[in-house]
Order: C-alpha cells, then sequence, then structure tokens
C-alpha cells in the first residue's frame, strides 16, 4: 500500500484521492499524535490556500481535531509560511495547512507543523498515517464538555506582516516592485507588505475565485510577470506560488532570477556582512552547476541534498547553517523562519538591493547559469519510483550519464507529489540536451506509462 505522506504532506485531487473523510481521520490522528503529552486543551491552527476546495475540507480537518479534545483556530487564507510563524507566535500546539502549493486548483493538501513550526519527521507521520488508516487501539474519544471548539482568530495577517517586516533595518521607498500573486494565499499579505514599507506596487493575478489559483501564473508561469515588469518599468517582479512559500524574481529587464541566483545574491550579502553560518549555502541537487562555480569564485562553500525542502532543512539543523534552498525558489532563513518563506525571501533580496544600491540583474550577474533542461515523463504513479528497474530505460540512463560526465550531467527523478519522472539534463549546447531529454521522455513514457 503506497505512503499517504509524500515530500510535502498529503495531497490529491479533492474529493476522490483527497476525500474529507480521509482528511477528517487526517485531521482527528495528527491532532491526537501531536498533542498527546499536553496536559491542557491543545490549540491547533489551521491555515488555507484559495482553492474552492479549502472550506469543504477545513470543514473536515476541524472536526477531526475537535473530535479529540483539540481546539481549532482557523487562520483563513494564509500563506503556509504565516501559519508555521504563527505556530510559534500564538504558542500552539500545532499547525495545519491546506494547500497543494503549486499544483492545479483541483488538487489540495494536508501538510502538518509542529509547535515549534517546523515540518514533521517522517516516523511522526508514520504514527499519524497508521491511525488514520487503521483507527485508535483503545483510545476513549471525549464527549460531551471533553469535545474540541472551533475559534476563528482575527488579526493573523497583520501578525505575519509585522513579523516580517522586523526582518529588515531598510524601508523600500523608492522601488517599483511588480507582483504575481498566482491568485494565492499571497494575494492580500503581498501588496500589504511591500506597500506599508514604502514601495509602489504593481500587482497582478490578485483576484482568486478558487479556480484560478496557479493558473498561467505565479512562479510556475513566470512570461507573464517578465512582461508586466518591462510594461510598468518595475525595478523588480516577485512572483509566488499558490502557498506563498517560495518565490521567484524578475530583474528590472524581464529576465528571470531562479532560486540559485537568489541564493548567490543573499548569500554573499550575508558573507560579506559576517551573517552567514560557517560561509555555507545548502542547494540540493538539482542545483544549477553555475552555483558551484560562483561559489568556488567567492568563498562561498556549497553543500547539496536530495531534492526536497525538507532533506535541505535538514541539513541546516544539523550542521549549523542558516542559509539553503532550491533552485524553484523554496529558500529558507532559519535566523527568521523554520520553514520556505516566499515574502520573507524576497524581502531579503528586497533589502540586498536597498543596502548596495545596486540594479537587480547587476546583483544577478554574479551567476552564471549553465542551460538545464527540465522534461517530466507522465506515467503510472505505481511506476514512478520503478524507472531503473526497467532495462531499456536503466541502460540509456547509464549511456547519458557517462556521455556527459565533465561536460554537464543528467539526473532523474520521481516526483514526491504528481505521477512523473522529471529528466534534468545540464549542458553547454541547450537544443543538444533538450534534444537528448525528449528522447528520454519518450521512452520513459513508452515503457511505464
Amino acid at each position: 500500500m503506497a505512503r499517504l505522506f509524500g515530500t510535502d504532506g498529503v495531497r490529491g485531487v479533492a474529493n476522490t484521492e483527497l476525500s474529507a473523510e480521509l482528511v477528517y481521520k487526517l485531521g482527528q490522528a495528527g491532532a491526537y499524535v501531536l498533542t498527546s503529552e499536553t496536559n491542557r486543551t491543545p490549540k491547533i491552527l489551521v491555515g488555507m490556500d484559495t482553492r474552492i476546495s479549502g472550506g469543504m475540507l477545513e470543514s473536515a480537518l476541524v472536526a477531526g481535531i475537535c473530535s479529540v479534545g483539540a481546539e481549532a483556530v482557523c487562520l483563513g487564507v494564509i500563506p503556509t509560511p504565516a501559519v508555521a510563524y504563527l505556530t510559534r507566535h500564538y504558542k500552539a500546539d500545532a499547525g495545519v495547512v491546506i494547500s497543494a502549493s503549486h499544483n492545479p486548483f483541483e488538487f489540495n493538501g494536508i501538510k502538518f507543523f509542529d509547535s515549534n513550526g517546523y515540518k514533521l519527521p517522517d516516523a511522526t507521520e508514520d504514527k499519524i498515517e497508521e491511525i488514520a488508516r487503521n483507527g485508535f487501539d483503545n483510545t476513549q474519544l471525549p464527549y460531551g464538555a471533553g469535545v474540541g471548539r472551533r475559534k476563528t482568530a482575527g488579526n493573523t495577517l497583520r501578525d505575519y506582516v509585522d513579523f516580517l517586516k522586523s526582518t529588515i533595518d531598510h524601508d523600500l521607498k523608492g522601488l517599483k516592485i511588480a507582483l504575481d500573486c498566482a491568485n494565492g494565499a499571497s494575494y492580500q499579505a503581498a501588496p500589504m507588505l511591500f506597500e506599508e514599507l514604502g514601495a509602489q506596487v504593481f500587482p497582478i493575478n490578485n483576484s482568486p475565485d478558487g479556480l484560478n489559483i496557479n493558473r498561467d501564473c505565479g512562479s510556475t508561469h513566470m512570461s507573464q510577470l517578465m512582461e508586466h515588469v518591462r510594461k510598468c518599468g518595475a525595478d523588480v517582479g516577485l512572483a509566488f506560488d499558490g502557498d506563498a512559500d517560495r518565490v521567484l524574481a524578475v530583474d528590472e529587464n524581464g529576465e528571470l532570477v531562479d532560486g540559485d541566483k537568489i541564493l548567490a545574491v543573499i548569500g554573499l550579502e550575508l558573507k560579506k556582512t559576517g551573517q552567514l553560518a560557517h560561509d555555507t549555502i545548502v542547494a540540493t541537487v538539482m542545483s544549477n552547476l553555475g552555483l558551484d562555480i560562483m561559489a568556488g569564485e567567492n568563498g562561498l562553500k556549497l553543500v547539496k541534498t536530495k531534492v526536497g525542502d525538507r532533506y535541505v532543512l535538514e541539513e541546516m539543523l544539523d550542521k549549523g547553517y542558516i542559509l539553503g534552498g532550491e533552485q524553484s525558489g523554496h529558500i529558507i532563513f532559519l535566523k527568521h523562519n523554520t520553514t520556505g518563506d516566499g515574502l520573507l525571501t524576497a524581502l531579503q533580496l528586497l533589502n540586498v538591493m536597498k543596502t548596495t544600491g545596486r540594479k537587480l540583474s547587476d546583483l544577478a550577474g554574479v551567476m552564471q547559469v549553465l542551460p538545464q533542461v527540465l522534461e517530466n515523463a507522465k506515467v503510472r504513479n505505481e511506476n514512478k519510483h520503478r524507472y531503473m528497474e526497467d532495462e531499456l530505460v536503466a541502460k540509456l540512463c547509464c549511456e547519458l550519464e557517462d556521455e556527459f560526465r565533465g561536460e554537464g550531467r543528467v539526473l532523474i527523478r520521481p516526483s514526491g507529489t504528481e505521477p512523473l519522472v522529471r529528466v534534468m539534463i545540464e549542458g553547454k549546447d541547450r537544443d543538444y540536451i533538450a534534444k537528448r531529454a525528449s528522447e528520454l521522455v519518450a521512452v520513459i513514457e513508452e515503457r511505464l506509462g
């Protein structure tokens, strides 16, 4: 039986794979596991993004939480990293987010945070999953006055935005900022944050209707923001994903500044001011080779982990690093928050621009990107971890790795959230690596699709 929890919580198409019944059981099991040692009425925060299914699943989740005697505090639509911060700030016992991040609107997901605002380790997720699947063992659920209450919190965005503003020493007066809110969880928080800091803000995709989250917009579809930056003459563009835990930027010329470049810009500034622990940035195996070259030329150390922000975070906590992230714009600043935070990342990038007085294109020019092609092979979900078990696929992968060694690299991995195998090839000739990536994708789809 496949594990319910993927690399970032439990996800699926709402009302089919992710049914209200399953979400009720996850709320019940999660509340029980995360608050079983609490000697008072436990308090669990619940936030969500703008998907049409959010209200339905919130009701089911809250019912599960209350059924074990915990108090569910509903935050409404709010960024995922805000839930991580507010769980600590409000001294709650746990936090839960209803979101499928960058996925299309028909998907949704459940993501837990512990009392310190960290995502859960595998062992804790396994305990929750076991109870959600099999029910309780000789545990009496409360009744009467023992049942939990649903409450609604006010001023949550205010508290989150005030926290973000406290992380920098400068205002943003004089900056023209284009925003793409992905019709998602940042649609109120992002304009509010940057306007209050004095910037001139030009938002797009900030009118969610439940169906348009991530639709041809946000950090997974950058072309609209690139054009918007050129059109309104902005100094910088910022695109968030559906739950605002990641951000990508666009410079004043309308050129993409991805997560690798954002890490480079902020990492160098932190090193210059003596704030970068061990002079080290934590990245993943998906990071562009250009980041390695930049680090070597500037006295930075680069540590790489498996793909997934949880692995980046584990390495940071284990070794005492403070900055890490992914090419996708999922960046963690442990000095300020416990998870990837798109608004916090954007603010730190803008702070470097204000501190140095330099344009983003100039700052980002410290790193030269090698051509990189990423293609998705659509496969049956049960096959996405078996690509190396297929003799032909394994043979082609090995041949490509031998061919590109020294002049580039090949990385093939299953998606953590979708029925896909991701093929990434990096090298000097974009047309050639694109051709080879397409050939490999076609074989994987034919054999495993």
